[in-house]
């Protein structure tokens, strides 16, 4: 990240595109959830990119000691008011941040399409903030995704990684595919444990909200799609991976 990036104008709603949907609140939040419980360590949690606090209430139940950081003021003062309680609080740059201490559980969701060099912020994750034992979970949006393959398709982006211009605006500098995020990953000499997908997902976010306001879409059938994505996790919302501390 850079200190000539306005942070609080990329989390800006622009006039054709959100920087986040109810689509990923109430439903690849819940997911996301789902899919790192069963890795979840004892102990204290790391969020970085924290945003609004929306996800860190979803990990409340999990954690009691749990540092937040994030770029925005104005975010970040949003998630004081909403929790304040349990949570220490960080305002400031990943690349600048002096943490005190190490963390067994250390969360970057939807966040690393977002930095300048993901490798050296993977690279300080690993070397300096993940203990010993620690996991540390890493979610980002899948370039192969069928909503974006349908797209190309549409002839809105060029290819499944293009960088749209609304992407473009919230401050997105790459989109990953499940091989090149693993190869992010290792480079900055993480190990790699598990792989995965989170929720199979074939229409854009403007357009689950809408279902979402209707009586189509049933709990069951958003179970259906987050099952669908274990199975076929290239063609997921968001590709996860799970790492430990690597030896360098």
């Amino acid at each position: 990240m850079s200190d000539l990036r306005d942070y609080n104008k990329e989390l800006k709603d622009t006039a054709d595109h959100k920087y986040a949907y109810n689509f990923d609140f109430d439903v690849m939040h819940k997911y996301m959830v789902t899919s790192f419980h069963p890795f979840f360590r004892d102990g204290n949690l790391l969020e970085l990119g924290s945003f609004k606090g929306d996800f860190t209430k979803r990990l409340l139940p999990f954690f009691n000691d749990i540092t937040c950081v994030e770029a925005s003021d104005e975010a970040i003062n949003i998630a004081k008011e909403n929790i304040k309680d349990r949570i220490t609080y960080f305002n400031s740059l990943f690349e600048k941040d002096e943490l005190p201490g190490k963390y067994a559980n250390i969360i970057l969701t939807h966040v690393l399409e977002h930095i300048d060099d993901p490798v050296a912020l993977m690279k300080r994750i690993n070397d300096e903030w993940l203990s010993d034992t620690g996991r540390f979970f890493l979610a980002c949006p899948n370039a192969n995704a069928p909503s974006r393959q349908i797209a190309v398709k549409m002839g809105l982006i060029s290819h499944n990684s293009a960088i749209t211009p609304a992407e473009k605006e919230h401050g997105h500098r790459i989109t990953y595919t499940l091989d090149t995020l693993e190869r992010d990953a290792k480079a900055a000499g993480l190990k790699v444990v598990h792989r995965s997908g989170i929720f199979f997902k074939a229409l854009a976010n403007f357009q689950w909200d809408r279902l979402l306001n209707t009586d189509i879409i049933s709990p069951e059938y958003l179970e259906g799609c987050y099952q669908l994505g274990q199975q076929y996790p290239d063609l997921c919302s968001s590709i996860f991976l799970m790492c430990e501390k690597g030896k360098g």
